[in-house]
């Protein structure tokens, strides 16, 4: 293979595996798929590296993760990630020298996104690709760089390319003064996973951690503000005692939640599973009835789409990149944000309704086929990385 047929690509993460989020897990997905597709240039290839932090200062500072050769500076603490962009582009200088980069590649717009902006200061032709994954609410990495905001501005506009995982991000690209339309790529889903049939026993195993409820509800998200899980608990107060819910997932409001719980009386019908190894995801969301995450901000949303390519219902708020997905009555149902009746009144109405619930798994199946990270790798080779669209 030519040399011109191989692409070396500089990405900048603050975070990266064994510390995982949806961006994380974006880049390991795309990255195992790109050097062994052919879906853009003949023979084209490519090499990864990235520069990250050591989070807990406990990981390598170098290790080969995947197809992403992973550099990792720093130590724990926020300052750390205050000095992150200096540091990594003193390293990024460094390897470049050595090793020349077709691209870089920042993961969000946050410290990530000013290592690669004064990485583009040095080198203004090698072309400067950003990834837009923020699902917090966009007035807080605004916020958070009020004292420099000139210079976060200045990350949309220096891009190449800005590649958002829904159109809601890509709006938000635009009014920060991005120089080109955004491409609008999802995340994708492993929907051989979601989709592969599960056991009645494994089910039943399940369902026996609430044995006095006919339905279940699930929501599967981290226990924060934004996720809204504290409304689904008071919704749940307004629905009969034969619906119960689980709560997959961890964070800073468990014990919150659990107090709440216990305040409204619903401890026997609420059932906290903690974090849930990935794969053993579709366990729960096959054991359950109607998947709810009632979102105050949301980049994308991929537990909906998992639950989609589970067969189970979904209900969600029409905030951020859900309208992406979720058309009412169509693909899913829409409650309202801070509003426990509106969720009630949601969940009535599915369970009232069999042919709609039937509709509605019948959509989100089929729907959740255009997620799979294969077809999300082939339109980040084509529409972003490669073919007669390059900008490499």
């Amino acid at each position: 293979m030519s040399a011109n047929n191989k692409k070396r690509i500089l990405i900048f993460s603050t975070a990266y595996l064994p510390f995982v989020g949806g961006a994380e897990i974006a880049v390991k997905e795309i990255t195992d798929r790109l050097p062994s597709t052919t879906f853009g240039a003949p023979g084209l290839a490519y090499e990864f590296e990235m520069i990250t932090l050591n989070l807990d200062g406990k990981q390598k500072s170098q290790e080969k993760i995947g197809n992403v050769l992973t550099h990792r500076i720093g130590r724990r603490g926020y300052l750390y990630k205050l000095l992150y962009p200096f540091a990594a582009l003193y390293l990024a200088r460094r390897l470049h020298k050595k090793n020349p980069f077709n691209a870089t590649w920042s993961v969000m717009a946050s410290f990530s996104g000013f290592a690669a902006l004064f990485f583009k200061f040095f080198y203004p032709k090698i072309p400067f690709i950003l990834t837009l994954q923020e699902g917090d609410p966009l007035s807080r990495p605004q916020r958070r760089s009020f004292l420099v905001r000139p210079l976060f501005v200045r990350i949309f506009r220096y891009a190449d390319r800005i590649q958002a995982i829904s159109t809601y991000l890509g709006n938000f690209a635009e009014k920060m003064g991005a120089k080109n339309k955004p491409v609008i790529i999802p995340n994708g889903v492993d929907v051989p996973l979601f989709s592969a049939p599960v056991a009645e026993i494994e089910k039943q195993k399940i369902r026996q951690r609430l044995p006095n409820v006919s339905t279940r509800l699930i929501t599967v998200s981290r226990l924060v503000e934004k996720n809204g899980v504290g409304d689904i608990v008071a919704a749940l107060k307004l629905l009969p005692e034969s619906i119960g819910l689980f709560i997959v997932g961890a964070g800073g409001l468990e014990k919150k939640l659990k107090a709440q719980a216990t305040n409204l009386g619903l401890t026997q019908r609420i059932f906290f599973a903690g974090h849930v190894a990935y794969k053993e995801l579709p366990k729960w969301l096959t054991a359950s009835d109607i998947f709810i995450r009632p979102s105050l901000s949301e980049g994308m949303g991929n537990s909906f789409i998992e639950a989609m390519a589970a067969g189970v219902p979904i209900i969600g708020t029409a905030v951020g990149g859900i309208p992406d997905f979720l058309r009412d009555k169509e693909t899913g149902l829409f409650c309202q944000s801070k509003n426990p009746q509106s969720i009630a009144e949601a969940v009535t109405t599915l369970l009232a309704d069999s042919s709609l619930k039937n509709r509605l798994i019948e959509n989100g199946t089929k729907l959740a086929g255009d997620y799979d990270w294969g077809a999300i790798a082939e339109r980040m080779d084509i529409e972003v990385f490669s073919h007669d669209q390059s900008i490499l």
